[in-house]
């Protein structure tokens, strides 16, 4: 399988003069296809098949696997609540302390999910040849919070600081390996979900969270494998610190104003968001997506490297008609 040269993707997404579009979102293809997401989360093939789905009936610019913040938990051995109709939650926390933290082992890539992911992404990349199929994994800061729980690794960072790197890099070396396993796929990159990372501070961010990213993407990015770095937890006060990581391209939530946080990204990275995922993808009407996208895009008129997005993961039960709605928007757009 030929790989493309991302890097030359970017740069070509950059030079084109039509704005070009990579909403997160997969769960339309699920119902399209009739299945359930308990189905999709849990079978690499039905998981692939809703990428495919997508993929025939949008010209996204990319195409992009399940967004999902409990696989790498999973691994690690937290509980898994799974459900037909909604996104696979954690349950509780599997470490209470630092002592469970200096016994915690990081896994294999066998664990949980895992393989049923690496199957989707396997399928995509060979069947999908007509753009850049980008894999999905979660942030290290963020994973953290999932086994520690997220409040008390708030209070960890400033009480036992150690503790709380010992379980940052044992976070860190499993999203690595996990992140060189789906290169080995042939997907043209991943989107790292580092949502947690926006509860912190400018400073905390790029200790807690930066830091480690960027050790992650120094291991794995390269001129056929790129990391976009998504964090929907930033409200614009911590840009900076996700630019440290020196990811290739930053994925932004609707909680920042997109034409503010664009002027901290490097010219030659892109910077993909923002629609609201709930209240114009799902529970919005088309007149009001195409509003909402028409506003996004005069205000982005300036920055060739935007790339239009959600601005998170679609949930289930986004219709089809407003999903319909945001690419005609994109597209009258583009004529005018």
């Amino acid at each position: 399988m030929m790989k493309q040269n991302m890097r030359q993707w970017i740069a070509d997404v950059i030079r084109r003069k039509e704005v070009t579009a990579l909403p997160v979102m997969t769960h339309p293809g699920i119902e399209m296809n009739g299945n359930t997401v308990r189905q999709a989360v849990s079978d690499g093939r039905v998981h692939y098949e809703a990428v495919q789905t997508l993929t025939n009936r949008y010209p996204t610019v990319a195409a992009a696997t399940i967004m999902d913040l409990t696989t790498e938990a999973e691994a690690f051995g937290a509980e898994i609540v799974f459900s037909d109709e909604a996104v696979p939650a954690v349950v509780g926390h599997c470490l209470s302390n630092a002592d469970d933290i200096d016994k915690l082992v990081v896994p294999s890539l066998s664990q949980g999910r895992i393989p049923a992911y690496l199957k989707a992404n396997l399928l995509a990349a060979r069947s999908i040849t007509d753009r850049p199929v980008f894999a999905g994994c979660i942030g290290p800061y963020s994973l953290a919070g999932r086994l520690y729980d997220m409040s008390e690794l708030m209070v960890l960072i400033y009480e036992n600081p150690d503790a709380a790197h010992q379980l940052l890099s044992k976070c860190t070396m499993f999203i690595k390996k996990y992140c060189q396993a789906l290169r080995q796929t042939g997907v043209g990159g991943v989107m790292m979900a580092e949502p947690a990372a926006g509860l912190l501070s400018d400073s905390d961010c790029k200790t807690f969270s930066s830091d480690y990213v960027r050790y992650i993407v120094d291991e794995v990015q390269s001129d056929d494998f790129l990391v976009i770095l998504h964090n929907c937890g930033n409200t614009g006060h911590c840009t900076k610190a996700m630019v440290c990581t020196g990811a290739a391209a930053y994925h932004f939530g609707n909680k920042c104003q997109m034409e503010e946080v664009i002027r901290d990204i490097p010219p030659t990275a892109l910077a993909m968001g923002n629609i609201d995922p709930v209240s114009v993808f799902k529970d919005g009407t088309p007149a009001l997506m195409r509003q909402t996208v028409f506003d996004l895009l005069d205000k982005m008129r300036d920055y060739p490297n935007f790339v239009l997005s959600s601005g998170c993961d679609t949930p289930p039960h986004t219709p089809s008609a407003n999903v319909d709605a945001f690419f005609e928007a994109l597209d009258d757009f583009n004529r005018q």
